[in-house]
């Protein structure tokens, strides 16, 4: 146990305190110059800094928005790590002639706008940045940077550079408070129930106690949190993503099987004596039965049942990238942590204060958990095998009411609820031989027949920076880029949810609709997110009509119609 504590603690170290990444403002000086015939952009770069070049862009902006980056003069690229990019040794200089921009507009008025996003040698990639400049009829110069919209993950970001610590975090654990009512965290609710259900067969449970075993869980959860996040910010490697494997979901699925089959009463599942013994040894075993157990369970359901990327998590990761101040960004991810698990700690607490003394009727309710922790494994392996997870279903379904019949309930709504579950089940059976997958509609291949398709997207998929670049140039409209997976919960809601929506069908029907499916989380999947600084879906990337990127229109995580309306319509 020292070890593992020293090796956590020596690892939580390195990646709050060591600082070796260069700030914005270090890694890039930009400088715009007006001379007689020409407008000059020039970037001078930090050490180990190169630019992508084809984020070196040039357009105006007023009096109207045209792509100029043909007519610039660009340095001539080389290829590194497999991106084509600039150095500059030390700048990198973009031209454009005033004749070539008169060309194209009426007047002598106009904004000229310079994009450039950059990563460093080190592993970390920069936000996309922008310099603007305004040119009046005097012809004289106006070296004003200006500040386009910003979209809600650099709000966040920004507050994390911009306020006192002690406001960060306090925004912070309030974000954590909105997640809490995300469907990322009701798997968690099982988890913990069955916790405290098990530790109640063995001891007098509390409201303390069961506070005490909550607030472990939420710990450990929110340590996971952290971890991960701080990885994700310094070097781009989302452990969450990275761990929705098949390989390891069916593993994790394995475990809630296992611990289903524990509190259906065919085995017990506990450390072994000698580690109890060497654990425990400063304390009863009936005070700190389990603790390390609940941590890891804690711990590991953060990283593999919860893998979720909203704006506030987002928004602490690009703080840390663009910054490398891992310290104040893990502080804030810790604290949103604790926000997210307030509703397991009353849970927690409750259950603790409620929990019906051992005998008969708690035996029922430990049966009860195990028929959830067997949700929480089938719900994991529709992550690996969605063509056959709602037969699994179905049988869960029929099972769960079989049982309720056999321990001859007599009240009627204990029929009844049995009657329902009895019944879904054999519908959701008939959804599956159809060929359905969803458990909230099994019967969707049968009221399909009578719907009208003409109005429902149609995406194309494109699998790297390539296929993306092609996709975005041959469109004639605005694009929409979605990073989806399977195992993603808010992308499921997105799908379901927004895009069913009349209106929004209505809206979208003006933008090529692009996804990029990062369910396998490949190294062209990867290079696509770490492209646009995306840390996981879902995330909507939008372009203009000049294919150039609206980074203001970014949604990250889940977004109602009406929210995700408002955004579009006020960005196109």
């Amino acid at each position: 146990m020292k070890k593992i504590l020293l090796l956590v603690i020596s690892f939580i170290y390195v990646f709050a305190f060591n600082n070796d990444f260069l700030e914005p403002e270090e890694a890039f000086k930009p400088t715009l110059t007006q001379t007689k015939d020409t407008i000059i952009f020039e970037v001078e770069l930090g050490k180990d800094i190169y630019l992508y070049n084809d984020k070196l862009k040039v357009q105006l902006t007023q009096p109207q928005k045209i792509d100029l980056t043909s007519k610039a003069i660009i340095p001539t690229p080389q290829e590194y790590d497999g991106f084509i990019v600039n150095f500059g040794h030390p700048r990198v200089k973009v031209e454009i002639a005033l004749l070539e921009i008169y060309s194209v507009i009426e007047g002598k008025n106009f904004e000229i706008e310079f994009l450039f996003q950059g990563c460093s040698k080190a592993g970390l990639c920069y936000a996309p940045m922008r310099e603007k400049l305004v040119v009046g009829n005097t012809n004289s110069q106006v070296n004003d940077q200006q500040v386009s919209p910003l979209n809600e993950t650099d709000l966040i970001s920004n507050t994390l550079k911009d306020k006192s610590v002690m406001i960060v975090l306090l925004t912070f654990f309030g974000f954590g408070l909105l997640l809490s009512l995300t469907p990322c965290v009701f798997p968690m609710i099982p988890i913990l129930s069955s916790i405290i259900v098990n530790a109640g067969n063995k001891t007098q449970m509390s409201a303390k106690k069961g506070f005490w075993l909550s607030l472990v869980y939420v710990l450990a959860m929110s340590l996971a949190y952290t971890i991960a996040g701080v990885i994700a910010g310094l070097f781009g490697a989302n452990l969450q993503v990275m761990l929705q494997n098949p390989y390891v979901l069916v593993v994790f699925a394995f475990i809630f099987i296992a611990l289903a089959f524990s509190m259906f009463g065919y085995y017990k599942i506990e450390p072994p004596q000698w580690l109890q013994s060497k654990v425990y040894k400063t304390t009863t075993e009936q005070k700190s039965h389990g603790i390390v157990g609940i941590a890891v369970m804690g711990f590991l359901s953060a990283l593999i049942v919860g893998p979720c990327v909203a704006p506030p998590l987002a928004g602490a990761l690009v703080y840390i990238g663009q910054t490398g101040d891992a310290l104040l960004g893990g502080l804030a991810l810790f604290v949103m942590s604790v926000g997210m698990g307030i509703p397991l700690l009353a849970i927690g607490a409750g259950a603790g204060k409620f929990m019906p003394k051992p005998g008969g009727w708690m035996d029922t309710v430990s049966k009860i958990f195990g028929i959830l922790m067997l949700a929480i494994a089938i719900w994991m392996l529709e992550r690996v095998i969605p063509s056959y997870t709602l037969y699994l279903w179905a049988i869960l379904l029929m099972a769960t009411a079989v049982y309720l019949y056999q321990q001859k309930y007599g009240h009627v709504l204990v029929h009844t609820l049995i009657m329902v579950i009895l019944l879904y089940g054999m519908v959701a059976f008939v959804g599956a031989v159809s060929g359905a997958n969803n458990i909230l509609n099994p019967l969707e291949k049968f009221t399909q027949n009578n719907k009208s398709f003409e109005n429902e997207l149609t995406w194309k998929y494109v699998n790297s920076i390539d296929a993306l670049e092609k996709a975005i140039q041959v469109s004639t409209k605005p694009v929409m880029l979605d990073f989806y997976a399977s195992w993603c919960v808010s992308c499921k809601e997105l799908e379901n949810i927004t895009f069913k929506d009349a209106r929004v069908i209505q809206t979208l029907e003006k933008f090529t609709l692009l996804k990029a499916d990062v369910t396998n989380n490949t190294q062209e999947d990867k290079a696509l997110q770490k492209r646009f600084n995306v840390f996981g879906p879902p995330a909507l990337i939008f372009f203009d009509e000049n294919k150039q990127e609206m980074k203001e229109a970014q949604i990250i995580g889940y977004k109602n119609a009406d929210e995700f309306l408002e955004i579009v319509n006020n960005n196109f």
